[in-house]
């Protein structure tokens, strides 16, 4: 009960100085930027109450809000993610595989996890993109920015995965 408690600390506090203080200095021609701080939330414990996943993404996001200066677009799409992760995994766990602690690679498989965070990291990033220019005159682009800088995104979490994850490999 405690090293998961520990774990998720540790995790969001990392991701938050990581965020904060290194990845935007990697953003590529201000086409793709990445938001690696959704890593918090979509690693978070598949049992976890609907209560606890929507304080801890409002959590993130506001962090994300106070040292970036955006005034509640993280924070809202932090939210929209928690919304959108809780029906994705409706539909995408497995019968049988809701005990596992986390959705991450080594516990349901490279496939699995690429499907899952693409599309919850595509959602994240039109949602977050498109609140944060709010033009219909600039949805086509500012969407394949969204598009462009979810995929550096999902490249950084897979990375991670494999830098950071367990080796035992299902």
């Amino acid at each position: 009960m405690i090293k998961p408690l520990l774990v998720n600390i540790f995790r969001f506090v990392f991701l938050v100085v990581l965020q904060v203080f290194f990845l935007p200095n990697l953003s590529v021609y201000n086409l793709a930027i990445p938001f690696l701080y959704v890593l918090f939330i979509l690693l978070l414990p598949i049992d976890i109450s609907i209560f606890l996943l929507y304080i801890l993404s409002f959590l993130m996001g506001f962090t994300i809000d106070a040292f970036s200066n955006t005034i509640g677009l993280h924070t809202a799409s932090c939210i929209f993610l928690a919304f959108c992760r809780i029906n994705v995994l409706k539909v995408m766990v497995p019968k049988g595989n809701e005990f596992f602690p986390e959705p991450s690679i080594k516990n349901f498989g490279f496939r699995w996890f690429i499907t899952y965070c693409s599309i919850l990291v595509l959602l994240h990033h039109l949602f977050l993109f498109n609140v944060e220019y709010f033009r219909i005159s600039e949805f086509f682009s500012v969407s394949l920015k969204a598009i462009i800088s979810g995929i550096y995104t999902l490249f950084l979490i897979v990375l991670s995965q494999y830098l950071f994850g367990s080796r035992k490999m299902r």
